[in-house]
């Protein structure tokens, strides 16, 4: 009798149940839009195309990238954060949108914790720390002890104040207290032609930028902000292992959901992006952006966003760099 009763609640439950198992089964059923907050060509764009196209063959389907740029990212990441929680909308967050815009902007229209699902870290991008070879000095600590030596004198170039190279040296400052001056560029390459040609003194920038000039033996790589070594410049050694122990500071890509995409979907995406990230053909794409193909699970992806935001949240507060 009890299990005549039970039979109905039973059979109510598996109904309701199967339309999800079917769903989740059957994605995906149509293309995915992957945005980027940022304009065609830069970084972000082609990092996220290399993604796209990669899952988008293995899952059978197109991954579309649409481009929104605007307001420091903000405009892409705040669309990508009011989309429907259902798999097919995705962003290409990094650095400056998901870590840095918390503290920078005084009103951010999405919260990188709140409002997304992370699904996994894709890249990081190593720095350099660079300086002109007429400055006289050979590694980390003797650029610290000079510039200790003489409080406001040097100076340094970056891509543009509240970016991340402004917000590495000025990371580098904090940690080392040193008063070095900023001089903004519009940009990384005018900024890096300036260091080779001597009117700027130092950079910590991305790699792609300083490359020519490196080769040339027009600028001087004195470290990198990696917690390790790279393949890429194995003779190089770490700001942490020169000077400063804990300091690290790379740039980083990675791929996000909206907020209560069903677990099943992110654990999809996930496998499906480890798996392109660990492709040859992967690697040998993203390398040309200076980046190091890196991925793991959603959850480390979360730690890893909370961990930046609180460094650099820091390090805003501490230059004082807010926005509007």
């Amino acid at each position: 009798m009890r299990s005549t009763c039970c039979a109905p609640i039973i059979l109510f439950a598996l109904t309701a149940a199967a339309p999800q198992a079917a769903n989740a089964q059957a994605y995906p059923s149509k293309p995915l839009r992957m945005i980027v907050p940022f304009t065609p060509g830069g970084s972000t764009d082609v990092i996220a195309r290399v993604i796209a196209q990669k899952i988008g063959e293995a899952m059978g389907t197109q991954v579309l990238i649409d481009n929104r740029p605007g307001a420091g990212g903000n405009i892409g990441v705040e669309l990508a954060a009011k989309s429907p929680p259902d798999g097919y909308t995705l962003v290409m967050g990094h650095i400056g949108t998901m870590a840095v815009n918390p503290s920078l902007y005084k009103r951010l229209p999405y919260d990188p914790l709140r409002d997304f699902a992370p699904v996994a870290l894709v890249a990081l991008v190593p720095n350099l720390l660079a300086v002109h070879p007429a400055l006289p000095v050979k590694n980390v600590k003797e650029l610290i002890a000079l510039a200790r030596a003489n409080p406001g004198r040097l100076n340094y170039g970056s891509s543009g104040a509240g970016g991340t190279p402004y917000l590495a040296v000025e990371y580098f400052k904090l940690a080392a207290k040193l008063d070095i001056t900023h001089i903004p560029y519009k940009g990384a390459a005018p900024m890096a032609a300036d260091l080779a040609g001597g009117q700027v003194e130092m950079t910590i920038t991305g790699i792609p930028s300083l490359l020519p000039f490196v080769k040339s033996n027009r600028v001087r790589v004195l470290a990198v902000t990696t917690a390790q070594r790279i393949a890429f410049m194995p003779e190089v050694p770490t700001i942490a292992e020169a000077a400063l122990p804990g300091f690290e500071a790379v740039s980083w890509y990675g791929v996000l959901a909206p907020a209560a995409t069903p677990k099943e979907i992110v654990a999809r995406l996930n496998s499906e992006i480890v798996k392109a990230v660990a492709n040859p053909d992967t690697a040998e794409r993203l390398s040309g952006e200076g980046a190091n193909p890196s991925a793991g699970t959603p959850e480390q992806f979360g730690a890893f966003i909370k961990s930046e935001i609180v460094r650099w949240g820091k390090v805003i507060k501490a230059t004082g760099s807010v926005i509007d």
